[in-house]
């Protein structure tokens, strides 16, 4: 197997995928999104065995350009771009959820100023405002009001850019001081973790504590049905965010195919780098080669 590592920078998470990579004695190409140079008019490669890119690259853009190119030339890709697509757009997300029957938070999205506000008044104060593309919980805002609404538009409106052209709106949810994290690897929920914040954002990248979960029949249901949703196959790794609604159950909240576990082991009891690395070889058809 030829095994290529996506990314743009080595966190803690691709640390420890790096480190049981070694530890079984599995060699690794790494590539980094800021200095790839793909000659994309080169006739296709017959490789003369699989080659697996695992990516682990920080820009929804770099990522989808890179993947997409490497599976037009045979590698298999983890996750496939299809499924980076989708995850990497809160839009996406929020309509093959609930294309697909998975509950989720009541969503609008309006694209000017006056839409913006009757959208705000469809959910009900207060909403929370999303970038479309984004991760740990930046440019998230809760508003509470028409006039907290107004100001934020017109800051979105000045730094302009297609970023802020959609106005991604949800409301609320009314739920504990926790959300759930839920790891899917393969289709199979193989960890779970409660992020408990006494903030409305409970990620960890923002002060969060975590706390493992047991996976319920229920979860990893809803889970699967998820990761089913955006695409995800045999090849998708991906983290899912829920949040428990008192009157609604359980709410599937985004789907990351990045995952970041490093707060989640210890937690869990899993060894989420070393489930990785066994699906790697798994999609690739090599066995383990242990030290």
């Amino acid at each position: 197997m030829r095994l290529t590592l996506l990314h743009t920078r080595v966190r803690v998470e691709e640390r420890l995928l790096i480190d049981e990579l070694e530890r079984r004695g599995i060699a690794v190409e790494f590539v980094h999104a800021d200095e790839a140079v793909l000659d994309l008019t080169a006739p296709p490669e017959t490789p003369s065995e699989p080659h697996v890119l695992l990516d682990r690259c920080l820009s929804h853009s770099k990522a989808l350009a890179v993947v997409r190119a490497y599976e037009s030339r045979g590698a298999i890709c983890l996750n496939p771009s299809s499924v980076t697509h989708v995850c990497g757009d809160k839009l996406l997300t929020t309509l093959a959820l609930t294309d697909a029957g998975v509950p989720s938070p009541r969503t609008v999205a309006a694209f000017s100023h006056e839409g913006a506000i009757r959208a705000a008044e469809q959910l009900g104060y207060p909403v929370v405002i999303k970038p479309c593309v984004g991760s740990w919980g930046r440019m998230v805002g809760r508003l509470n009001d028409r006039d907290a609404l107004e100001a934020v538009l017109e800051h979105k409106l000045t730094l302009g850019g297609p970023q802020h052209g959609v106005i991604y709106l949800q409301e609320l949810v009314r739920k504990p001081d926790r959300d759930i994290r839920a790891f899917v690897v393969g289709g199979r929920t193989i960890a779970a973790i409660v992020r408990h914040s006494e903030h409305w954002i409970t990620n960890t990248a923002r002060g969060g504590r975590a706390e493992g979960l047991p996976v319920s029949p229920e979860l990893d249901d809803l889970c699967q049905r998820a990761a089913a949703a955006v695409g995800g196959t045999e090849l998708s790794l991906l983290a899912i965010d829920l949040m428990e609604c008192p009157d609604r159950g359980l709410l599937v909240c985004e789907v990351n195919s990045t995952m970041e576990f490093r707060n989640s082991i210890e937690t869990t009891g899993i060894d989420i780098p070393a489930r990785v690395v066994d699906h790697v070889l798994h999609v690739a058809g090599t066995p383990a080669v242990v030290s």
